[in-house]
């Protein structure tokens, strides 16, 4: 059925097909069908990070920026949820076209910006979804804010989620706000980790509730910014890392039609080069700190490659758009045959 309705989503410009389907989505919910349609993953509790998820298998941040649609995605089986990248202030993004299909290698390329309509926006529709699982919320910088002001936004966002994330995830790695990338380097990152992890813990006193922190970086890193950003990792003492973040590197796609968009690439051609910086971050963490996979994951192979190469959890994006909601159990199942646990 899906591979059905994606031809007809796929006749459609990319930002709006994404619009329709989560109305789709959202009415197939509230009428009950939702849940009546997917096939239910089997469960596979992972712990980590102090949290329980029902399965590994998750939905990276970007397909719902401001928690509009929390209620609809827990229906497809996902272990959990990453909303966002969320600002500060509402923002709206980059001038469309903005998101290109590159059917022929199963890929995305965006540019869309960090489009959102702010954190309180977010706040209110995460207060008022049902949702009890495992839920991450991913902040960022406007793009006004300049880089040396950076922290200030990122401790706003996180003070006003604090108490509804589960965990928290701090994007530094989007290519498509200018400069944000130079905040995984030197001084800003030591920075930057330092003052959240000040702020958890002054957060952990006043409420009681520690929210882990986990970094979201890119996978176009050589070996010494591996090695440096993986020494302010363990100084900092956060929490967790996502490993990764789209590819600014369009060689992977040369001479398909929109390879020369600008903007982040997404999906299937990323798969070796997330792994490889995955497995080198593996390498120097060992187990200090945990990973989870994203980047090209398509396929149960897919995903069982990332969990043999370090990770414990991973989540999926371009690969759910092209698969389809059958992905989901379709990893949690093969998982749960690998008896994979961290």
């Amino acid at each position: 059925m899906y591979s059905l309705i994606r031809q007809l989503l796929f006749l459609l410009p990319a930002e709006l097909s994404h619009e329709l389907t989560f109305k789709g989505l959202d009415i197939a919910s509230q009428v009950r069908l939702l849940s009546l349609l997917v096939p239910k993953p089997r469960s596979h509790k992972v712990k980590l990070m102090g949290l329980e998820f029902d399965n590994p298998v998750g939905l990276a941040a970007g397909l719902d920026k401001n928690g509009q649609h929390i209620q609809a995605l827990s229906e497809l089986g996902f272990g959990f949820i990453e909303i966002g990248t969320v600002t500060p202030l509402a923002q709206s993004g980059n001038p469309k076209p903005r998101m290109f299909r590159l059917t022929d290698s199963d890929a995305l390329i965006n540019r869309m910006g960090f489009n959102n309509e702010g954190v309180d926006a977010l706040v209110k529709n995460v207060q008022a979804s049902r949702y009890q699982g495992v839920l991450g919320i991913n902040i960022g910088k406007n793009k006004d804010t300049p880089l040396e002001n950076a922290i200030d936004d990122y401790l706003i966002c996180m003070e006003k989620v604090y108490e509804l994330a589960s965990y928290i995830t701090i994007n530094i790695s989007s290519p498509n706000t200018p400069g944000l990338r130079e905040l995984q380097s030197g001084s800003y990152l030591t920075e930057l980790l330092d003052g959240l992890k000040a702020k958890q813990l002054e957060l952990l006193q006043a409420t009681g509730k520690n929210t882990p922190l986990v970094l979201k970086v890119a996978p176009d890193l050589d070996q010494d910014e591996v090695q440096s950003i993986s020494n302010a990792l363990l100084n900092s003492g956060l929490d967790g890392l996502i490993v990764s973040n789209t590819s600014i590197d369009k060689s992977l796609v040369t001479g398909q039609p929109h390879a020369d968009e600008q903007g982040g690439l997404s999906g299937q051609p990323i798969f070796d080069a997330s792994l490889a910086v995955q497995r080198q971050f593996h390498a120097l963490l060992t187990d200090k700190i945990p990973l989870i996979a994203a980047g090209g994951i398509d396929s149960p192979d897919r995903a069982q490659q990332r969990l043999e190469g370090g990770a414990s959890l991973v989540q999926v994006y371009t690969g759910f758009i092209y698969q389809g909601p059958g992905l989901i159990s379709e990893i949690a199942d093969r998982v749960a045959t690998m008896g994979h646990r961290k």
